[in-house]
């Protein structure tokens, strides 16, 4: 249908579509502040300071102690998308004869670590070293199969802490379970030094899931006191 016009034309304007709904410009202010958010990589500079964190190890292997210290880097500090991530490594002891391999171990950790991305898999590569002469119980019964895993055990320490690695918590029910065998246990058999401090009862077995000696048998059922592994289900 056409119309005439028949006045002088002052001005025109182009009608535009309706305007983005609310919802879509929230969508679109989102997009965008993800396509901010800084992930770590190896290319991210060294800040002037890190978090660190440093843990001791006390081995029968050496009289003297191991110091790890591990450098955290704060992702996208001060908005909902903080986060620490572990940026390099250090250990540090009088006994210099690791120095070499030590090194490299460190070098090449802090070289995964700024990679970034899922760094869990490092736990269980140096959980799974073995040491040939033998392995060793550190204080609280839990079996070290060596040097080596025991480092990969302070990094799981240190994942869990900054939040990379959930904890896995054990029921009420579960627990209470647990404290009430091993008070039995302990109520039946008579009180002796518990060998390398532990903190479970003497004569406890060495725990398959956990590596600890924690496993008690009571009421036909081997049973952990750590970690709460049963063969009973």
């Amino acid at each position: 249908m056409t119309h005439e016009i028949s006045q002088k034309i002052t001005g025109y304007e182009v009608v535009k579509k309706e305007t983005e709904s609310t919802e879509e410009i929230v969508e679109a202010v989102d997009e965008l502040k993800k396509s901010n958010i800084i992930q770590m990589h190896e290319s991210l500079a060294r800040p002037e300071m890190l978090l660190g964190s440093t843990y001791k190890i006390k081995t029968p292997l050496s009289e003297h102690s191991l110091y790890i210290t591990i450098n955290d880097l704060l992702l996208n500090e001060g908005t909902d998308h903080e986060q620490r991530r572990p940026f390099e490594v250090f250990i540090n002891s009088k006994n210099m004869d690791h120095f070499q391999w030590i090194v490299a171990l460190t070098r090449i950790m802090s070289a995964v670590f700024r990679k970034g991305g899922d760094i869990t898999f490092l736990v269980e590569e140096l959980r799974s070293v073995f040491d040939p002469s033998g392995g060793y119980f550190k204080k609280g019964g839990k079996f070290m199969p060596s040097l080596v895993a025991e480092i990969g055990d302070v990094v799981e320490s240190h994942l869990k802490l900054i939040g990379m690695i959930k904890t896995e918590e054990i029921s009420e029910h579960q627990q209470k379970i647990m404290d009430e065998k091993r008070a039995q246990f302990e109520a039946d058999k008579k009180p002796k030094e518990a060998e390398g401090s532990s903190a479970f009862p003497e004569g406890s077995q060495l725990c398959a899931k956990c590596n600890t000696k924690a496993v008690i048998k009571m009421d036909g059922c081997m049973t952990c006191l750590n970690c709460g592994d049963s063969k009973c289900g």
